[in-house]
């Protein structure tokens, strides 16, 4: 698979500013990775170390301690004389993702009920998909959607869920290359986000927790169908 990451890249120039002196691996894998959550970086795209470098203005060694944290988060893979690469999921990840999405947002939904916190971040990423609705950008509209269950997690108050979700969360929108149709995947769950939005901000949190689990085997049935038989890339 080869594509143009031309633009990708340079979107990381814009990035250097995140980054001081002091920069470290794990604030380039976390650029990264909220890249690959944005869906700039597609699935078996070769990564160049040298052109991600000179973007990021960080050194080599640097770079490639990133790849390595990203590799052991299943995004990336590393081939022998061939580079680095996104990660082809199959659809064996596929399951195993929506297995813990499931223990997870459902859970935090139920912890929602007992401690109730703001639901400001879960309502921004409401408005931000509507707003790429809007604009016809549905790319975008997946990205909202991935801040939106990053957000209900949130709801569990843990920084070290919240750490994990981040992962699982850019290793799912990996899987949304594959819908043909953008529009007609993500537009349905725009209405559905709002519902749970409104059922957790009434205090319907049995509702909200019933919601979200139809949900998300309506859209794991819909990535399962979608993806191609036998599709991954080994390691």
């Amino acid at each position: 698979m080869s594509a143009d990451l031309g633009p990708a890249v340079t979107q990381l120039i814009a990035d250097r500013g995140l980054l001081t002196r002091t920069s470290t691996a794990e604030r380039v894998a976390a650029i990264l990775r909220e890249r690959i959550a944005q869906g700039s970086f597609p699935p078996g795209s070769r990564l160049s170390e040298e052109r991600i470098g000179q973007a990021l203005g960080i050194s080599r060694n640097t770079l490639r301690e990133a790849f390595r944290l990203l590799t052991h988060e299943r995004l990336l893979v590393h081939r022998l004389n061939r580079g680095t690469f996104v990660r082809v999921l199959t659809a064996a990840d596929i399951a195993d993702i929506y297995r813990v999405r499931q223990v997870v947002e459902c859970a935090a939904v139920r912890s929602h009920g007992m401690t109730p916190r703001p639901l400001d971040q879960v309502e921004a990423a409401v408005d931000e998909g509507r707003r790429a609705a809007e604009a016809g950008a549905w790319a975008d509209c997946g990205t909202a959607n991935i801040h939106f269950h990053q957000a209900i997690a949130g709801l569990a108050g843990s920084e070290r869920l919240d750490d994990m979700m981040r992962g699982v969360l850019a290793e799912l929108r990996l899987a949304f290359h594959v819908m043909d149709d953008p529009r007609r995947f993500h537009e349905p769950y725009l209405t559905r986000n709002r519902e749970l939005v409104t059922a957790l901000a009434s205090g319907d949190t049995a509702g909200a927790e019933q919601m979200l689990g139809f949900y998300l085997e309506d859209s794991r049935r819909q990535l399962a169908e979608a993806y191609p038989d036998g599709a991954g890339l080994p390691g």
